[in-house]
C-alpha cells in the first residue's frame, strides 16, 4: 500500500468528518437498538419475544450480505474519490428512507400477520442491506485515511464521539418528545405517542443523509492499495478458512458480541425501567446527558492510557468497571431515580474508555491478518467485525424479548404493572449487562492476542515492509 502524497496532509478535518460519519450511522442505528422493541410492543402491539425474534433471524441475513459488502469493497477499483467513500453517497439516501419507514404507527390496527410481515420486510431492508452497504465502507476507510497508528486512534475516538452524540440526541431527544403521561388510579404511567414517534423517525433520517454529506465531503482517503495485493485476494472459502485461525480476529469477535450485548441491554432497558420501574421518563433524558458526560471523560481518559497500558489492559479494567457499578445496582435496588442516574454514570464511563478504543483494536487486528497473510484485506475483516456487532445487537434484542416475556410483561393502554413484573425489569437491567461486562474483560485478558507490546512490534514491522514498496 502507499500513500498519496499529494493530498492534503492528515489533521482535524479528516476527523471531523469521520465523525460525522457514525453520526449519520447512529441516527438510524441508536433508533432500532434503543427503541424499536418499545415501539413494536407499545405502538404496533406485538409481543416482546416476536420481535426479538425477528431481531435475531435478521442476523443469519447479514451473514450473507455482511461479508460479500467487505468483498465488494475489497475488490472494487480505487476512484477519483477513494475505494470506500463513494459508497457513503450511493447510499445515505436508500439507508434513511429505509428506517423511517419501519416506525409507520398508521400500521399499528392492521392484521398481526401484517404488522410481523412489514417489521421483517423494512427491518432487513434497512440493517442488512442499506446500513449494511454504507457501514462496513465506513468504517473500512479508517485505514485507507492515514496509515499512522495514533492517527487511527484519533480516528476511532472521533467515532465514538460521533456516536456518542447522536446517542444524546437519540437518548435524551426521544423520551422528552415520544411519550405522553397521565394518572391511572393515582399512580403516574408513561405511554409512548406512536404518530408522534413516526414524526420523529423522519427528521432522524434527514439528520442522517446531511451527516453522511458531511462525511462524504470532508474526509481524503491517502492510502492507496497495492494493485499487486488485489490480484493475490483470497476467496470467501480461503478468507474464512484463515479467519477461524486468527486468535486476534475470533477473540476481538466474541469480544464485540459481549459488549453490544451489554451496552444494548443497558439502552434497551432503560426504555422500561424509567417509564416502568421509576415512572419517571425525565430522568431517562436526564441519565442520557450523564453517558454523554461519561463519555466525555472517557475520550479525555482513552488516549493517555492506552499509550501508557495499551488498549487491550485499559478495556479489560474499564469493563470490570461496569461490571462493578451494575453489581451494585442490583444488590443495593436505589429506590430514588437520581440515584440511579448517577450510579449508573459510572458504567457508562468504563463502557466509554472500551468504546473510545474498540475501533483502534480492529485496526490492530487488520494489521495482525496482513503480518499472518501477506496481503491486507480492511473490507473482508471489518465485515465479519461488523456481523459480530449486529449479532450482539440481535442478542441483545433477543434475550431483552424472551426475559421480558417470562417476566410476563404486557403493556395494556391505561394499564399498570404488577410489582413482580416491575422488579423484573430492574433485574434484566443491572444483571445481564454486569454478566456481559465479566465475560468480556475475561476475553481481552485471557484470549486477545495483542497486548501492548505485540501491538507496538506489529507497528514497526508494517513500518519497515511499507517503507521498502
Amino acid at each position: 500500500m502507499k500513500v498519496n502524497n499529494a493530498t492534503r496532509p492528515f489533521g482535524i478535518r479528516d476527523k471531523i468528518g469521520y465523525l460525522f460519519g457514525d453520526f449519520g450511522n447512529d441516527f438510524t442505528f441508536l433508533l432500532s437498538s434503543s427503541f424499536l422493541l418499545k415501539f413494536y410492543t407499545d405502538v404496533m402491539h406485538l409481543s416482546a419475544g416476536v420481535v426479538g425474534i425477528v431481531m435475531m433471524l435478521a442476523r443469519f441475513v447479514d451473514a450473507f450480505t455482511d461479508v460479500t459488502m467487505g468483498r465488494i469493497c475489497d475488490r472494487s477499483r480505487p476512484t477519483a474519490a477513494g475505494k470506500f467513500k463513494p459508497w457513503i453517497l450511493r447510499m445515505c439516501a436508500p439507508v434513511a428512507i429505509a428506517s423511517f419507514l419501519i416506525y409507520q404507527s398508521a400500521f399499528a390496527s392492521r392484521p398481526e400477520w401484517f404488522r410481523i410481515l412489514w417489521l421483517v420486510v423494512t427491518y432487513i431492508l434497512w440493517g442488512s442491506i442499506f446500513y449494511t452497504s454504507i457501514n462496513i465502507p465506513y468504517g473500512s476507510m479508517a485505514s485507507t485515511i492515514s496509515r499512522e497508528s495514533a492517527d487511527r486512534q484519533s480516528l476511532s475516538t472521533f467515532r465514538t464521539m460521533g456516536s456518542t452524540l447522536a446517542g444524546v440526541i437519540v437518548g435524551a431527544g426521544v423520551p422528552l418528545v415520544a411519550y405522553d403521561t397521565r394518572i391511572v388510579d393515582g399512580v403516574e404511567i408513561a405511554e409512548m405517542n406512536g404518530e408522534r414517534f413516526t414524526f420523529i423517525a423522519g427528521v432522524f433520517s434527514v439528520l442522517a443523509v446531511v451527516a453522511y454529506l458531511l462525511c462524504y465531503v470532508m474526509i481524503t482517503e491517502r492510502v492507496i492499495p497495492d494493485e499487486a495485493a488485489e490480484v493475490r485476494r483470497t476467496s470467501v472459502g480461503g478468507m474464512l478458512k484463515s479467519a477461524l485461525t486468527n486468535r486476534a480476529l475470533i477473540s476481538i469477535i466474541v469480544a464485540s458480541i459481549l459488549m453490544l450485548l451489554s451496552q444494548f441491554t443497558l439502552q434497551q432497558m432503560a426504555n422500561y425501567v424509567y417509564p416502568d420501574y421509576y415512572a419517571n421518563t425525565a430522568a431517562q433524558s436526564a441519565s442520557t446527558i450523564a453517558m454523554m458526560l461519561g463519555m466525555v471523560v472517557a475520550a479525555a481518559l482513552a488516549r493517555p492510557l492506552a499509550q501508557k497500558f495499551g488498549k487491550a489492559e485499559i478495556s479489560v479494567a474499564s469493563n470490570l468497571l461496569a461490571a462493578v457499578v451494575c453489581l451494585v445496582l442490583f444488590f443495593v435496588r436505589p429506590q430514588s431515580v437520581w440515584v440511579y442516574v448517577a450510579v449508573n454514570l459510572f458504567s457508562w464511563l468504563g463502557l466509554g474508555i472500551f468504546a473510545m478504543v474498540s475501533w483502534a483494536l480492529i485496526t490492530d487486528v487488520i494489521d495482525y491478518s496482513e503480518i499472518r497473510n501477506g496481503i491486507r484485506e480492511d473490507g473482508s475483516i471489518y465485515a465479519m467485525y461488523s456481523f459480530a456487532r449486529k449479532i450482539g445487537q440481535a442478542a441483545a434484542a433477543g434475550l431483552t424479548g424472551l426475559f421480558l416475556t417470562l417476566i410476563g410483561y404486557e403493556k395494556l393502554p391505561g394499564a399498570t404493572l404488577p410489582e413482580s413484573v416491575k422488579e423484573g425489569i430492574f433485574d434484566i437491567s443491572t444483571l445481564i449487562p454486569a454478566i456481559g461486562f465479566i465475560l468480556l474483560s475475561a476475553v481481552l485478558w485471557f484470549w486477545y492476542p495483542l497486548h501492548k507490546r505485540e501491538v507496538e512490534r506489529n507497528v514497526q514491522f508494517l513500518r519497515e515492509k511499507h517503507a521498502q514498496d
